[in-house]
């Protein structure tokens, strides 16, 4: 197995090249279709001839094959799966995972704060209508309509047999055993209400599988989810909050390359969303009424991008994720949140 650097390359974690990260421990780089993410990377923990994945995938031909192919690189193949524990039900982690179940039998766990979000899946919603009433509420109804427009009518019938429930809903606290290692699941609400982290606990060596909730080079999207309710920033700021205070591992995270410490990270996270507040008050101060106002006044991405220069999913992004900021400042007595008679909300100062 080859060593990834991203030091000249910040897409090289994302090569379709495994990676033993740690003992029994292998990081496997699945591909994303027309994805700025590019790759997930999923974990294979060895125990004997058992293997436990953390994250699946998503269900995709070629996801598949690359797994089959790094699997066979130690001597194993797909029906020595015996379990998934997966981080969260967004697609490219859950979806993989519920099509191998059907396949080989293997198990599948996740948090139980998803149950919502799946159960919401089953009754085959309109794709992201959660998403386009907020927008409108946020002052963004034309982006709504944009996305009704691309989005298909309702979610396709052969997509729900991936969304299927899992076999085990686990819970904050607890332990699974893997080999000699016990990974304890931590419930990390914020990107999905029931996101979760794995922390193997280990004195010398700790990992965390963080999924998505710290990722090395971006900020997780907030909220994201099927059933989408308010709070979610607030409840990703405690969580961080909450990894933070554990003993620092090294992080393993979904997308991106494998560092050397979650506290680190942790960190920058916590002042990027501090740095963010300030600047999402300054514009709404500065007359940015609504959350397509105030999105539309900063810059997005590392590459500084205005909101009109993102696609319509991201600009979708960008204006929800700016509305559970606001939703934060009005908590903290910072700004005014209220609703005007055509519904939608609005901000003014403290």
């Amino acid at each position: 197995m080859s060593g990834v650097t991203d030091a000249d390359d910040r897409h090289a974690w994302s090569r379709p090249e495994p990676e033993d990260v740690a003992a029994d421990v292998l990081r496997v780089p699945l591909p994303l279709p027309s994805d700025a993410l590019r790759a997930v990377n999923v974990y294979v923990l060895r125990d004997g001839d058992r293997l436990t994945l953390v994250d699946g995938g998503w269900t995709l031909t070629v996801a598949r094959d690359l797994l089959i192919a790094a699997l066979e690189r130690i001597g194993a193949d797909l029906g020595d799966i015996a379990r998934f524990l997966v981080t969260h039900m967004h697609r490219d982690h859950y979806t993989q995972a519920a099509a191998l179940r059907r396949e080989t039998g293997a198990h599948v766990a996740l948090g139980a704060g998803e149950r919502d979000s799946l159960e919401h899946m089953a009754d085959r919603p309109v794709p992201m209508i959660a998403q386009q009433r907020a927008l409108r509420t946020a002052g963004a109804g034309p982006l709504a309509d944009e996305l009704a427009r691309l989005l298909p009518a309702e979610v396709a019938e052969e997509e729900l047999a991936d969304y299927a429930l899992p076999d085990r809903w686990l819970v904050d606290g607890e332990r699974v055993t893997v080999g000699e290692r016990v990974l304890e699941a931590v419930e990390t609400p914020g990107h999905t209400r029931g996101h979760l982290v794995f922390d193997t606990g280990e004195s010398a060596a700790g990992l965390l599988f963080a999924g998505d909730h710290v990722l090395p080079h971006i900020t997780p999207s907030i909220g994201f989810e099927p059933d989408a309710r308010p709070g979610a920033l607030t409840r990703y700021l405690a969580s961080l909050a909450r990894v933070r205070d554990r003993p620092d591992r090294r992080l393993l995270p979904a997308h991106g390359p494998v560092r050397p410490s979650v506290h680190a990270r942790v960190d920058e996270l916590l002042d990027h969303h501090a740095g963010r507040l300030d600047e999402i008050e300054r514009v709404t101060t500065a007359g940015a009424a609504t959350a397509a106002d105030a999105a539309a006044a900063l810059t997005w991405t590392r590459r500084e991008k205005g909101l009109d220069d993102l696609e319509p999913f991201h600009r979708m992004l960008a204006v929800l994720e700016t509305d559970a900021h606001l939703e934060v400042l009005a908590a903290q007595g910072r700004l005014r949140r209220e609703s005007d008679a055509e519904g939608i909300t609005r901000h003014h100062p403290a």
